[in-house]
């Protein structure tokens, strides 16, 4: 006996039955006894993001917003460098056009900050292209190289016009993006628009990545001869990732000189020790993983700034932890890669599988095991064949 659905002649029925089944597919997606232990957790972390104005004092509160933005730049350096393969040395730059471009627009022209903010992420966006246009005909650490120098031109000139960009000391305060009587209110409105742009950054990497496009980024790093034996241009997407990147990081770099605790000073956004952390944060929490990027740049940014505060002094030696904080972090680091060396999130999730396979749990891959690389090389193989000479497409 069939047991297919019945269709009638009744377009609005049919309709109907389809949006029953997608309201079924989409509920057993949501059904928290089906849903993947890693939504467990991220939907917790949030949650516990949200809540934490209602028990942190005003100081922590403004710390923990400087880990949120650290994060954001850290998932904008992860979506070019850790999905493509092309390690950017110089993702500052990113952040400073951003953040400068706002800052200038705001006090010079009165712009507001609802307007400057978007503006800056366009210009970032386009510094975007600029940088990215090279690996039309460089890749590896020719392309590093480039990243790496951009932002020194970029510093050079804005000491040469110190008139207009502030020098190395930088630009005045722009106008704040909140503003209250109560600064208590002041800071937790900071917090959370910091938390809102957070997820935001965090949602749209994550869709795209795991996209059509993803799936490129990710083969390109594998194995970009092959991506382009299959009739990819891996140029074309090392630009789109660069532009996304470069977005991103503006963006982020626009809204937090408008914060509480940013401000458009090159020490800030453009100092080569900002490119360098962005790094180390998401090779930390997990390279190429977008989630691990946001949480390595979390972790850094708190964990360093509770060493700083540490007045202990290290064993057998006269110097202060908080004297020797990156020190004392790089060494942290060195240990936590050396037993995760796939960042804390890769160790994090399979130390939850095993939990799982313990428990009985264990999950099936749903690609059939096959890598990024093949499932993305596949698939458009099959496009040129069903679109090409002696295709399917006249059936």
């Amino acid at each position: 006996m069939s047991e297919e659905t019945p269709t009638t002649d009744d377009p609005t029925a049919d309709r109907a039955a389809e949006d029953s089944r997608a309201g079924e597919g989409i509920a057993g997606l949501l059904d928290p006894r089906t849903l993947p232990l890693r939504y467990h957790v991220g939907i917790v972390g949030l949650v516990a993001l949200a809540l934490i104005p209602f028990g942190v004092p005003e100081i922590t509160m403004l710390k923990i917003t400087g880990a949120l933005y650290l994060g954001m730049f850290a998932m904008s350096w992860d979506a070019v460098s850790g999905y493509t393969g092309e390690i950017s040395f110089g993702h500052a730059l990113f952040f400073t056009i951003g953040g400068y471009s706002s800052a200038l627009l705001n006090l010079e022209m009165g712009v507001d900050p609802l307007l400057s903010i978007p503006i800056g992420m366009v210009l970032a966006a386009v510094a975007g292209v600029l940088i990215g246009v090279p690996a039309l005909r460089l890749h590896g650490p020719y392309l590093s190289l480039i990243t790496l120098i951009a932002p020194l031109i970029l510093m050079q000139i804005f000491i040469l016009y110190s008139d207009v960009f502030g020098g190395e000391i930088g630009l005045p305060r722009p106008d704040p993006l909140v503003t209250a009587d109560e600064y208590l209110l002041v800071v937790v409105a900071n917090y959370y628009v910091a938390l809102a742009l957070f997820v935001f950054i965090l949602a749209v990497l994550l869709a795209v990545t795991r996209s059509n496009a993803g799936a490129v980024f990710t083969a390109i790093r594998e194995d970009p001869d092959a991506v382009s034996a299959s009739g990819i241009n891996p140029a074309k997407f090392k630009i789109f990732a660069f532009v996304l990147s470069g977005a991103i990081g503006g963006l982020a770099g626009a809204t937090f000189v408008h914060t509480p605790v940013g401000g458009p000073q090159p020490s800030q956004l453009l100092n080569l020790v900002v490119s360098i952390e962005v790094i180390i944060a998401s090779i930390l929490g997990g390279m190429g993983t977008i989630v691990g990027a946001a949480i390595g740049g979390m972790f850094f940014f708190l964990f360093s700034d509770y060493l700083d505060g540490i007045e202990a002094t290290i064993p057998f030696t006269d110097l202060a932890v908080g004297d020797a904080s990156f020190l004392v972090f790089a060494v942290v680091t060195l240990v936590i890669l050396y037993f995760a060396p796939g960042g804390m999130l890769r160790w994090a999730l399979f130390g939850g599988r095993k939990v799982r396979e313990r428990l009985g749990g264990d999950e099936v891959a749903a690609d059939g095991g096959e890598t990024p690389l093949e499932r993305t090389v596949e698939k458009y193989r099959t496009a040129v064949r069903s679109f090409g000479p002696g295709g399917d497409d006249d059936e």
